[in-house]
């Protein structure tokens, strides 16, 4: 689903552990990180979108956590030439995302990779909030940073009971 400017509509997952650290995972058979994300498919809203996404690549269910938040508007970033591509004749430039704040209020056990045809991780970390933003692609850390500002106070409210 590419919009009239060429970006791809996509839901971003923050999620937390219980000390307040966040999910990383490592790209299949790669050394790049990143937070969960995936596209919207036909007549999805953001919210089943994440909840889809949350299942296909790291195996939580909605009752594995529970939403804190998440960002007011679409986040964008810029694809680089090389990663752009067509879509149903459309090409897409970039992804515009809606990000989501979660916290694990299971198990991490649960966390799996094998709820998909085709698994985008093999490796995951709990990290502190500044993590992310220093081993992000590039292309991303604008949009990782923009995220990170306005979901991270989320849980420094709850840590100071606000």
């Amino acid at each position: 689903m590419i919009d009239n400017d060429g970006y791809r509509k996509n839901v971003g997952i923050v999620l937390c552990n219980s000390q307040n650290k966040l999910l990383i995972c490592k790209r299949l058979g790669e050394e790049s990180w990143q937070f969960p994300q995936g596209g919207f498919e036909e007549n999805e809203n953001a919210e089943s979108a994440m909840f889809r996404e949350l299942f296909e690549e790291i195996g939580l269910k909605k009752n594995d956590v529970l939403i804190l938040g998440e960002t007011k508007s679409w986040l964008k970033y810029d694809l680089p030439k090389k990663y752009q591509r067509k879509t149903n004749n459309r090409l897409c430039i970039g992804q515009k995302q809606k990000w989501f704040l979660l916290r694990l209020i299971t198990d991490d056990s649960n966390i799996s990779f094998l709820n998909s045809k085709r698994p985008e991780f093999d490796s995951w970390q709990w990290v502190e909030d500044k993590k992310p933003i220093e081993i992000v692609i590039n292309f991303k850390r604008d949009v990782y940073k923009k995220a990170l500002e306005e979901l991270i106070p989320i849980i420094k409210n709850q840590i100071n009971g606000l």
